[in-house]
């Protein structure tokens, strides 16, 4: 059984283990439920809020940012609890995973049926937001270093973050349809069956060798932090999470409001964004071993760049053009899920880290992706409130800034973003 093969951790970082896609999809197929509280989170929850109970966007905007800070801060330590879990043993590390996971139903569950309103909703919004982001937090950490200590070179790296995100973008989709055409209900219980199913199917995939001690990774929390490469790939990958957070927070209001499109089509929208993302991450793997991760990145974020340039000139009406935008900005993700956990991988191995403080890394990894959030719902949210700009909106003024806030102010940060990369990766910073 899968549950026997363990990938050498020790393995040199210029080697390729063999891994087959029956072992990839048991490791990578957790994936699918987590991917149902990160961005499916934020673009549902703003929206549902915000029509279903009159909460104001300022007010939104604030309980996600405190929400989402909150448990940015606790992740470093969550890391840390991870490696000290694995130093024990990869089961340990499994078994916490699978009692959390029970506090993560809950909590998602209890985000969509809050049984109270008036101030009380906004209360037990802000406490079930700050349960079920630690407790996801905790459950991808683990996912995250569970890949990350099975070492390899570039492509298999690649390869590794391929199968955790791909599945990701089925339980996106799932995520994005669901309340659609099934409801609320719905979403949840397919939710909790599938990070059922992924835990069970993670204790069968490949095991990375244990190393260290649990009293070594807790000394060495801030370890990442002495690893240049760690920050400059920090400083990338802010840059570029905060660029696609604001859209995807944004993405229903300009559908509904500035495209005016049928509510049918924000399902077809959302399906076309991420089935086209998954179709190009097999072409991404191949484009790794062409050019290597670092420029292939680039690539993507150029391409973004000029999608959403094209995005600002949209008006009424245009559903097709954006259906063409979902498709091609799609395939700028498939590469955005991959490539940037991979170069993190080999910042690791580079610094003589692997197999000991992956759970650190990824602990400030995913403190910088939820402060990305987080900052595009606290900051974005109440600016288009200061402008005018309220759901349902028709104002010329109040649309112009739905586009700026959607459009331009990505594609800046994004140019940054891909500056700072192209000089890491004109230096071979990164591998």
């Amino acid at each position: 059984m899968t549950a026997t093969v363990a990938l050498e951790a020790s393995t040199p970082a210029e080697s390729s283990p063999h891994w087959s896609a029956r072992q990839g999809f048991s490791y990578g197929a957790l994936g699918i439920a987590l991917a149902f509280v990160a961005l499916p989170l934020y673009v549902l929850l703003p929206n549902h809020y915000a029509r279903e109970f009159g909460v104001s966007l300022s007010t939104l905007g604030a309980i996600l940012l405190g929400a989402r800070l909150f448990d940015a801060v606790i992740d470093p330590a969550l890391g840390g609890w991870a490696d000290r879990l694995f130093g024990r043993s990869v089961q340990a590390a499994w078994r916490m995973a699978c009692v959390v996971a029970v506090i993560l139903a809950a909590g998602f569950a209890a985000l969509f049926f809050p049984p109270v309103r008036g101030n009380g909703l906004l209360v037990w919004a802000t406490l079930a937001l700050i349960v079920t982001y630690a407790a996801y937090s905790f459950v991808s950490v683990t996912h995250q270093s569970w890949g990350a200590r099975l070492g390899g070179d570039a492509p298999f790296r690649a390869r590794v973050a391929a199968w955790r995100e791909a599945p990701g973008l089925i339980g996106v989709l799932l995520a994005s349809t669901l309340p659609v055409v099934a409801g609320f209900p719905i979403m949840v219980s397919v939710f909790v069956a599938l990070l059922a199913l992924g835990l069970w199917a993670l204790f069968y995939a490949p095991r990375p060798a244990q190393h260290i001690m649990p009293s070594q990774a807790k000394q060495n929390l801030w370890q990442p932090w002495s690893n240049s490469r760690f920050r400059a790939l920090m400083l990338i990958f802010i840059l570029n999470g905060i660029a696609s957070a604001v859209p995807a927070t944004l993405v229903l209001f300009f559908v509904q409001d500035l495209l005016q499109a049928p509510k049918n089509l924000e399902g077809v929208f959302l399906g076309v964004y991420f089935i086209a993302g998954a179709l190009a991450i097999p072409v991404w793997m191949q484009a790794v071993k062409r050019i290597g991760l670092a420029w292939g990145w680039l690539v993507s974020m150029l391409l973004s760049i000029a999608v959403f340039i094209w995005a600002a000139t949209l008006g009424s009406g245009d559903v097709w053009a954006y259906v063409a935008v979902c498709a091609l900005s799609g395939v700028a993700l498939g590469a955005d899920l991959a490539f940037p956990s991979a170069l993190l991988t080999g910042a690791i191995a580079a610094q003589g880290d692997q197999g000991q403080h992956e759970g650190a890394y990824y602990g400030w990894w995913n403190f910088a992706t939820k402060l990305n959030m987080a900052l595009a719902a606290g900051l974005a949210l109440p600016l288009l409130d200061v402008f005018g700009y309220t759901p349902g909106a028709r104002d010329p003024q109040a649309l112009q800034a739905l586009v700026i806030a959607y459009c331009v102010l990505p594609c800046t940060l994004k140019l940054i973003a891909s500056g700072a990369l192209f000089l890491a990766a004109r230096g071979k910073k990164f591998t």
